[in-house]
């Protein structure tokens, strides 16, 4: 049994991306798109087998946490750099590397011919860089480091096509939003350095019961509790929370690769990994816990809602992003942190499949995304139709599936909570089980199935930067390079929650990676009671409300857009209101452009008036005209001509001897 993991090998994991991202980058130029690519890929190739590698070693009983550079001493802090490799660690690395290596090849096939080809090879790889810095770390300080990096690089790659003035108002708003976000973050951050003395993770979590029992200076909050919710807006921003979630259906301006890298191996994740890997904190606060339980519950459930009426493949998916980041935030708001990570882990996979699946059909489609124009697409691409039937039917919870075993347990562990969100919660997580089955299938029937409409496209997408490379109408199935990362990615979508849910939900895969107070917060307790084996679970499945809701959201979305398109028709015609709500996203982006941000236009400009052109420009402009003035007056004297200066010279001169000789001469007349 290995005692401990080389801090060689982990150097690895995340400096091989980086250096992949830099060849691509900085030498692209000199080994064209052939060589850019495959620097890239074999970057991430090489950090997916040694984290497979650590995988197999922290499986063994091996961990790793160490200080791998001290950077500075300030006072009685240490800023360094250092990993922390334990159950948790070594599963999201595995899992943000394999991810992204699909990505990687998938990319080579969809961004064929694009002008920025070795640019977007660059910035994967260097996202995939940073999101690895992130969850291998030991210390506050590198977390906030592969925080802010995958903000910055998730800027670059949202705004990629950054002549497309959509693109660039989406990756201002995703980096505007979440520095909200990383604002509490900080905070909280903050407040464990000034309370606790230190930013290394298992000194903090050392100090919690100490910083348990502080108030905050002046009021007469629990000090833990601010840490926690400061730490989990943080959380609220990088994982598209309510109310910070409405950049994440804009970053669909983005190239499809990054938003399956973006939403469902990385960034999104961070905050779902960050909260996991607080636990020892979270647990001593449930204020903190009921906080993070309703929000998590409001986004699980009304960012569904918003997922029925789109009629962008990308953005359907967006939105089952963000209900399914809900589930998994509801699940640490009731302890099962476990159980969140473990869907944060399914998620990973199916979502990736569907990205890019959408991908590809966005592709075959020749850059249409409008699923109303499409239908009958089974024919044509029959490996994109089987691996989104795989990834939709694991989306959705269907018993045997990756997505069943995850998202049941979240379900039970809410019904076993006693926190006081839980009933919200409970009726969130229940009803969101129909919403996604209709949402999910309402796509896949109008995208595969029914009529054939591609021929006369009844909702004519506008001109599209690649509609130059593709002419023929016909739709056609995509590039090995394409379909193949799809079958990778449906293997684990549909297999991988059967083998795992028992070491990682009830064994001890996470033994010291996630902390519960059991007494308190008895949900994983009660799950471990029930539970007998996958194969168990998943047929008692069969016959249990969630499954019954799944099944009643297909046959609904079945009937609705393939037997009897007139219903759902007539319900837009009846329900006209609702829809224009939904249609605006519950006029949050209203909200924010016509409140806050006016609120925010109006302080600056009264600042710029009042303080700066009034007060700061008043003092400084009153100043150079009193400099000004005086310098006028020195100016009558100071002409610049010699025979003035020598005039001055000689009256001084004789001023000065007259008045030394006066007394003298007063003296002699009297």
């Amino acid at each position: 049994m290995a005692a401990s993991i080389s801090q060689n090998l982990l150097l690895v994991i995340p400096l091989a991306p980086l250096a992949g991202s830099l060849i691509a980058g900085f030498g692209g130029k000199w080994i064209g798109n052939r060589g850019a690519h495959w620097a890239a890929i074999l970057g991430v190739l090489i950090s997916f087998v040694v984290s497979a590698m650590v995988m197999q070693d922290v499986l063994g009983g091996a961990r790793y946490a160490g200080t791998v550079y001290e950077w500075a001493h300030v006072g009685g802090l240490k800023m360094e750099i250092g990993f922390l490799v334990d159950g948790l660690t070594a599963m999201m690395m595995c899992v943000v590397t394999f991810v992204s290596l699909m990505v990687h090849v998938y990319t080579i096939g969809y961004m064929e011919g694009d002008p920025g080809y070795r640019r977007f090879f660059a910035y994967i790889s260097l996202f995939t860089f940073s999101m690895l810095m992130l969850v291998m770390s030991n210390n506050f300080l590198q977390l906030f480091f592969g925080w802010e990096a995958v903000g910055l690089v998730s800027y670059l790659l949202i705004g990629f096509w950054y002549t497309r003035p959509t693109a660039i108002f989406a990756n201002l708003k995703a980096f505007l939003v979440n520095r909200v976000g990383d604002f509490g973050f900080i905070l909280g951050i903050g407040l464990i350095a000034a309370y606790g003395g230190t930013l290394n993770y298992g000194e903090a979590f050392a100090k919690g019961a100490e910083l348990a029992k502080l108030t905050f200076p002046g009021q007469d909050w629990m000090l833990i509790t601010v840490i926690c919710i400061c730490l989990f807006i943080g959380a609220m921003g990088k994982s598209a929370q309510f109310p910070l979630h409405v950049w994440l259906p804009d970053s669909m301006e983005g190239p499809t690769p990054i938003s399956a890298l973006i939403h469902a191996a990385t960034m999104v994740t961070a905050g779902i990994f960050m909260v996991a890997r607080m636990s020892p904190l979270f647990e001593l606060s449930d204020t903190a816990l009921n906080f993070v339980l309703v929000i998590g519950s409001i986004t699980a459930l009304f960012m569904g809602f918003l997922g029925m009426i789109q009629n962008d493949i990308k953005r359907v998916v967006a939105y089952s992003t963000l209900s399914q980041l809900g589930y998994m935030t509801v699940a640490l708001g009731v302890s099962a942190y476990s159980a969140g990570v473990f869907h944060l882990m399914t998620h990973a996979f199916f979502k990736a499949l569907l990205f890019l699946g959408a991908g590809s059909v966005i592709m075959g489609m020749h850059h249409d995304q409008d699923i109303r124009n499409m239908g009958g697409l089974r024919k044509y691409m029959p490996i994109t139709w089987i691996t989104s039937l795989v990834g939709s039917l694991a989306l959705i919870g269907t018993p045997f599936f990756a997505g069943f075993y995850s998202k049941d347990s979240i379900i039970e562990a809410v019904h076993a909570s006693h926190l006081p969100g839980a009933g919200f919660a409970l009726f969130s997580v229940t009803a969101g089980v129909f919403v996604t089955a209709f949402y999910s299938f309402r796509m896949f029937f109008l995208v595969f199935h029914g009529k054939e409409r591609f021929h006369h496209k009844p909702f004519p997408p506008a001109d599209d930067h690649h509609d130059e490379h593709h002419h023929d109408a016909t739709p056609h199935e995509s590039p090995l390079v394409v379909t193949v990362p799809l079958v990778l990615l449906a293997i684990p979508s549909a297999v991988i929650g059967y083998f795992t849910i028992a070491p990682m939900l009830f064994g001890d895969f996470f033994k010291d990676s996630i902390v519960v107070d059991a007494a308190r917060h008895p949900a994983m307790q009660e799950l471990a009671e029930h539970f007998h084996s996958p194969w168990e679970m998943a047929v008692h499945a069969l016959t249990s409300l969630p499954f019954m809701l799944a099944l009643a959201g297909v046959v609904v979305a079945w009937i609705w857009y393939l037997v009897a398109p007139a219903i759902p028709a007539a319900l837009d015609r009846h329900l006209r209101p609702l829809r224009t709500i939904l249609e605006n996203k519950y006029y949050f982006d209203w909200f924010n452009e016509n409140v806050l941000a006016a609120g925010a236009r109006a302080i600056g400009r009264g600042l710029w008036k009042g303080g700066d052109v009034g007060v700061i420009d008043g003092v400084v402009n009153g100043s150079a005209r009193g400099v000004g003035a005086f310098a006028g007056v020195l100016s009558l004297i100071q002409t610049g001509r010699l025979y003035w200066y020598a005039l001055v010279m000689l009256l001084g001169i004789f001023g000065f001897m007259t008045w030394r000789l006066w007394p003298f001469l007063g003296g002699l007349a009297g």
